[in-house]
């Protein structure tokens, strides 16, 4: 799907879903389940691009993983059963497979390179080699080690303190990862404390952390067993829909299923400050992550200041936040948020550059941006920066713009939620 075509209001949104499986938690599912003893089986899997590069990347490190549609299957060999592939780990569009399988590799008695599409070869990844390295990794790629391919030569890697220096559940996960395979003990201090799936999973499988606030400590564990998994649908992926049911005149969703992760809920903390009507109901916990179902309606929002310890609980669904703030009352500022220049694009630059085309009131800063509220947007032709999010996100505006949206390159969001569109036109009354 080359391009995608959005009608605009009116728009109203009524009926419920269940989105996709979250993408964080089934990217771990993989990984944790490759390295545990015996066989593991996880529902609710995300069957999208991003996540069955994972699976491809274990494949090729030996292990079976069956995989059908949301069901897979993984027949793990321990932490000591990887071997190694006969051909580059290619990741495609994803930051979390490289970042974490870096982690692991790094330990594992073999060497190995990995690489990845057009996009992620920009990406940065000193962040995490850098950290490695003083574990006694041996790392190497272009722009000093920065950016991919990477050729990683396998060696004994010793623990360390490290402090990281920006919030990122992908360093830290990276670092717990190699942990498990370090001597001694590796200490992880996070500067604000990040989405934890790593450690819940870890937890449900039987290898135990020391965590104390913000403070990681790993050891290496003798082995840790299966276990069965269910996956709860992404937030970052419920979160379009629920901007779409506040920004559009009588709308109402309910949403099931959802990961309500406590480091993850920064846009349902966000939107709520603006005024949002969210309720949610049927709390729970599902293999170690709170669960729950989200009824968003149509809310005459405000604008507000988003930073500090709310940014990296949101950093993902800032692109869909700055959609709502363009229908919210007055002026939305979003800043400390320099780390969306360097996800799958540079998402600051992005959002504020298609929304301008649809006419929002919306200035860059260094670190997010600007937004002045207005019900005045009409339909132009966008282009998704080949970012899945970018792509959703204009989506979910032009249904409240007058006349129609072109999207360029819109196939991009089959890495997080292939069904989007499909569901975006069903649920439209």
């Amino acid at each position: 799907m080359k391009n995608k075509l959005i009608k605009g209001s009116p728009s109203v949104f009524k009926g419920e879903i269940t989105p996709p499986g979250d993408k964080s938690i089934s990217h771990r599912a993989i990984m944790i389940g490759s390295l545990a003893e015996g066989k593991t089986k996880v529902s609710g899997f995300l069957n999208g691009g991003d996540t069955l590069c994972t699976v491809d990347a274990f494949r090729k490190l030996g292990i079976d993983i069956k995989v059908s549609n949301t069901n897979v299957v993984i027949e793990g060999k321990g932490l000591h059963g990887l071997g190694e592939p006969n051909e580059i780990i290619d990741a495609g569009n994803s930051g979390t497979t490289t970042r974490l399988i870096t982690g692991l590799l790094a330990a594992q008695n073999f060497n190995s390179e990995i690489t990845g599409d057009k996009y992620l070869q920009k990406r940065p990844m000193a962040r995490i080699v850098e950290p490695l390295t003083k574990m006694g990794a041996d790392i190497t790629g272009r722009d000093n080690n920065n950016l991919l391919p990477l050729k990683i030569r396998g060696r004994k890697l010793k623990g360390i303190k490290y402090e990281v220096p920006v919030a990122s559940a992908q360093v830290k996960s990276c670092l717990i990862l190699a942990g498990l395979f370090a001597d001694g003990v590796t200490e992880i201090i996070e500067p604000q404390k990040t989405r934890d799936h790593t450690e819940r999973m870890l937890a449900h499988f039987g290898a135990n952390l020391d965590i104390n606030g913000n403070n990681i400590k790993v050891q290496n564990p003798d082995q840790f067993q299966s276990s069965e998994l269910i996956v709860p649908s992404d937030i970052s992926s419920a979160a379009f829909f629920i901007v779409a049911a506040l920004i559009n005149p009588g709308s109402e969703l309910l949403i099931r299923n959802v990961g309500l992760n406590p480091e993850r809920t920064g846009v349902l903390d966000i939107l709520k400050l603006m005024g949002a009507n969210i309720l949610i109901e049927n709390e729970r916990i599902d293999c170690g992550e709170p669960v729950g179902d989200i009824v968003a309606k149509y809310s005459d929002l405000k604008g507000i200041e988003i930073k500090g310890k709310l940014i990296p609980k949101a950093i993902d669904e800032l692109p869909i936040v700055s959609v709502a703030a363009c229908f919210a009352e007055g002026k939305t500022v979003i800043s400390e948020a320099k780390e969306l220049r360097v996800k799958e694009t540079d998402r600051i630059k992005a959002m504020v550059t298609e929304l301008k085309k649809l006419g929002a009131d919306i200035e860059e800063l260094p670190d997010g941006m600007i937004v002045n509220g207005s019900e005045k947007l009409k339909g132009a032709k966008c282009s998704s920066w080949g970012d899945h999010r970018i792509a959703m996100s204009i989506a979910v505006a032009a249904t409240r713009a007058k006349g129609e949206t072109a999207i360029e390159d819109s196939g991009c969001v089959a890495i997080s939620f292939p069904e989007f569109f499909d569901l975006l036109e069903r649920l439209r009354t």
